[in-house]
């Protein structure tokens, strides 16, 4: 045999291996054409009439998202090829690859994210096994690598066809999602439908984007509704952008269309670290960290009573002037969002005096709670403007459980490790102002204006408890109560008792606010807390 090969060798000429070359050549592009084709099937979708479809309603395509989400050329694709394993119901004659998600990473500005964007097109979006075992992948590597995930929902829901297997996909997306919470920032775009079981895992996310008139949210649909309630409502009205953002706070941010939304995601990535053990993003800023700014000495009305907007003492004192609001809809009478101070990233959370006096409820509780404990996970210092006259009073706020719902608030500042400021402007009333991170829940640098009024309630309130009996018996109660409420203020209405006795730290000229939050915030870079041992605390939920 050893002869025979050596023989075939020694016969063999020259010709016949260019000829195997060539051969081998062929081969390689026909493998070659046969990976554009798949790639090409791939990104055709559900085809050109679905996809057509999806465009005439104002949407852009799962595909095309991801080109503006990301910097230009850094999508890398995961799991192109993957199709589902059904074999019911006609199933196993019409597979697309993909199986209705676009899955991979990328960069925004640079930084890594991992991305899943749910194709309308194939199946209506719906969730099979293989998709959630897509998504789950994402999930996994996202968690691996310290990095945010960002997930695109389009979709009709569960695959009715492939049953409990569809429903058990939804669960493991769900646990990750729970798992994840606190350790990478997730975020999620509702870009069209997303109803039953889907609405739980952009729910379990931090952040929730949606597009005004294109998509909705809902447990169960209009007619459901009709059915069981004999209540008349549209998509629109029962799980729109608007009907989220400004009645139920489910969405932090409703955007005009597909581009605007995927940008403002881009925008919200720039004030977020990529996990829990990384520091905040430092920009470059131009704005002097000495910056004074005068008119904030005549910014607080001299009439206690007087509204004024926070949005105007926060904005002259960040950088740029530059204030991401989040939740800008919902509960106005709190203001939360992200800023940078000397270029450092920040959440700011402020009572605003426009809406119901800056007054603390259940909506406000529960909107700048979650937003401290989004901040404290991701080492984001937290600073705050307090103008707050106290927890609304009434039968609906008490029954409703403004006793636990304003608790939560108390807990997630307490909690907080974070370096925490505040700058306390006007009214800093009874309960609210323990609540909103004061010097006894750890507050590390407690500021106030001259016209801070931090008291148990306010002098008009208290004189008529206080003096009761006195203004009864008097012979002119008006008069007396106009002269107990001056001297009540002069005595406590002012930051000096609470400075006195070391719960405000500095009295500050509101021009200086920009320089001391800054210097505050510099001193504070390096600071190091804990909270006592345990597998977790049980925030009152």
């Amino acid at each position: 045999m050893l002869e025979k090969r050596f023989h075939f060798q020694e016969c063999t000429d020259v010709s016949t291996l260019k000829d195997g070359e060539a051969m081998s050549e062929s081969l390689i592009e026909k493998k070659l054409r046969e990976l554009d084709e798949k790639n090409e099937q791939a990104l055709q979708g559900g085809g050109a009439a679905r996809v057509e479809k999806q465009k005439q309603g104002g949407r852009l395509t799962a595909r095309e998202r991801l080109d503006v989400l990301l910097d230009p050329g850094s999508f890398v694709e995961i799991d192109k090829f993957v199709v589902h394993r059904c074999q019911k119901f006609g199933l196993n004659k019409q597979k697309f690859l993909g199986d209705g998600v676009v899955t991979g990473y990328g960069r925004i500005n640079g930084k890594l994210v991992y991305v899943y964007s749910q194709d309308f097109t194939v199946f209506g979006g719906s969730m099979s096994r293989t998709q959630a075992n897509k998504i789950c992948k994402i999930l996994d590597m996202a968690m691996k690598n310290g990095a945010p995930v960002i997930g695109i929902n389009d979709s009709g829901g569960a695959r009715i066809q492939e049953g409990v297997e569809s429903l058990g996909g939804y669960a493991d997306i769900f646990l990750r999602n729970t798992l994840a919470s606190g350790v990478v920032p997730q975020i999620s775009a509702i870009m069209g439908p997303c109803a039953g079981g889907a609405v739980y895992s952009p729910s379990l996310t931090d952040f929730i984007f949606m597009v005004k008139d294109t998509s909705y949210m809902f447990v169960t649909g209009p007619d459901v509704i009709r059915s069981v309630t004999h209540e008349e409502v549209t998509k629109e009205e029962l799980g729109g952008a608007l009907a989220h953002s400004q009645k139920s706070g489910v969405c932090h941010f409703a955007t005009e269309d597909d581009k605007h939304c995927l940008l403002m995601i881009r925008e919200l990535l720039n004030f977020l670290p990529s996990n829990n053990v990384d520091d905040p993003p430092l920009w470059p800023t131009t704005d002097s960290p000495d910056r004074k700014d005068p008119s904030l000495n005549t910014l607080i009305p001299e009439n206690p009573k007087k509204p004024y907007d926070i949005l105007d003492l926060i904005t002259k004192v960040v950088d740029e002037g530059y204030f991401l609001e989040v939740h800008k809809e919902y509960a106005k009478n709190i203001v939360i969002g992200f800023a940078r101070f000397n270029g450092r990233s920040v959440g700011v959370v402020a009572n605003q005096p426009q809406v119901l006096a800056g007054c603390l409820n259940i909506e406000a509780s529960i909107k700048a709670a979650r937003f401290v404990r989004f901040c404290d996970a991701f080492n984001i210092p937290i600073v705050t403007f307090e103008d707050v006259p106290g927890f609304l009073p009434g039968t609906d706020q008490e029954w409703n459980g403004i006793i636990t719902h304003g608790a939560k608030l108390l807990y997630a500042y307490a909690e907080a490790t974070v370096p925490k400021v505040t700058v306390v402007t006007r009214k800093a009333y009874g309960g609210a102002y323990d609540v909103m991170s004061s010097k006894h829940l750890r507050g590390d640098v407690n500021l106030a204006y001259p016209t801070a009024q931090i008291a148990v309630m306010g002098a008009e309130g208290a004189v008529n408890i206080l003096y009761r009996r006195q203004l009864k018996e008097a012979e002119d109660p008006e008069k007396l109560r106009a002269q107990l409420i001056k001297e009540y203020e002069d005595e406590f209405n002012n930051p000096y008792v609470a400075a006195g006795l070391g719960y405000i730290d500095e009295v500050i000229e509101p021009a200086m606010t920009r320089k001391r939050i800054i210097d505050s915030l510099e001193m504070l870079k390096n600071k190091k807390d804990t909270n006592p041992p345990k597998k977790h605390g049980n925030i009152p939920l």
